[in-house]
């Protein structure tokens, strides 16, 4: 059981930059698929971006397409969500899972997550 610790959250004007890490512990990090996820006030959570185990391959919602990019370090066991160009609409708590690539559905249980704010 993969244990995932997010972190790099906090309060941004719109249009500004974060940079999320989600550490994972265990040794088989590299064996799984990884995704980031959110959740914002009185929505489900949803689908982010997504990354393949070696980090060659990467997939998003099209909301954040061109202004997110999801990569990982397998040597240090963390994937990161470098958010650019924030919005309003990115206000929520952000969560990273195992990911299945088929589905685009964690298969993993949640960190804590990481807050987000943006202001307008």
């Amino acid at each position: 059981q993969v244990q995932l610790v997010e972190s790099g959250g906090g309060l941004v004007q719109a249009g500004g930059s974060l940079r999320l890490s989600c550490a994972a512990s265990g040794r088989t990090f590299s064996s799984y698929a990884m995704g980031w996820f959110r959740q914002a006030p009185g929505k489900e959570r949803e689908f982010v971006a997504a990354i393949s185990r070696s980090g060659g391959i990467t997939y998003y919602t099209d909301s954040v397409k061109g202004r997110f990019t999801i990569s990982r370090d397998n040597a240090k066991n963390t994937v990161y969500l470098q958010m650019n160009s924030l919005k309003p609409e990115d206000t929520a708590v952000y969560y990273c899972a195992v990911t299945s690539i088929a589905t685009m559905r964690p298969s993993s249980d949640w960190g804590q997550g990481t807050q987000v704010t943006v202001s307008s």
